[in-house]
């Protein structure tokens, strides 16, 4: 199953996240080794938010990253979310459907 946890940030995140960035780096591309994080990034015009994909068997990899995150502790994420994401399309789709007419691969 994937897991998106999703990031609000506070307004002034840009200006002040110079400080937290590589501890915040430093963490993700570990959790990513790790084998938990897929893929992870900041939304653009505006910055204000983010996303994290998370692969496991609960959401708990998702929700420990959040409560860890130097961002979180802060105050740079005003409020964060973990959601049960079903992937069905892709290499990576945790529930592969294809459609009726097509061959499975």
């Amino acid at each position: 199953m994937h897991y998106l946890l999703m990031y609000d940030f506070v307004d002034d995140y840009v200006q002040r996240r110079a400080e937290f960035r590589d501890a915040h780096l430093t963490q993700a591309w570990n959790a990513q080794k790790n084998g938990d994080l897929m893929i992870a990034g900041a939304y653009t015009d505006p910055v204000d938010g983010a996303i994290l994909v998370f692969k496991g068997d609960s959401p708990a990899a998702a929700e420990e990253f959040a409560k860890n995150d130097i961002y979180v502790k802060n105050g740079l994420v005003k409020k964060w979310r973990v959601r049960g994401w079903t992937t069905v399309v892709g290499d990576q789709a945790t529930t592969p459907v294809h459609p009726a007419t097509a061959k499975a691969t």
